[in-house]
């Protein structure tokens, strides 16, 4: 499967799921697509030695709770 038809099956996944794309009435959109990250030398660490080392970096999916700033 190519990442475009991944990318498709995932969104109908979430969709599914309640996770909103874009907002619904009084409800806003709850996923964040492609938003930059910051990535702490911890979770690196954790990731263990033969991970790119990064600072810097983009998650596919940020899914976002109602705490949301």
């Amino acid at each position: 499967m190519n990442e475009a038809a991944a990318r498709v099956k995932i969104n109908k996944l979430l969709e599914a799921a309640g996770w909103r794309f874009f907002p619904e009435g009084e409800n806003p959109a709850n996923v964040s697509l492609e938003p930059g990250v910051t990535i702490a030398a911890s979770d690196l660490d954790a990731l263990g030695s033969d991970f790119q080392k990064t600072t810097r970096g983009f998650a596919d999916f940020l899914l976002l709770d109602s705490r949301r700033s």
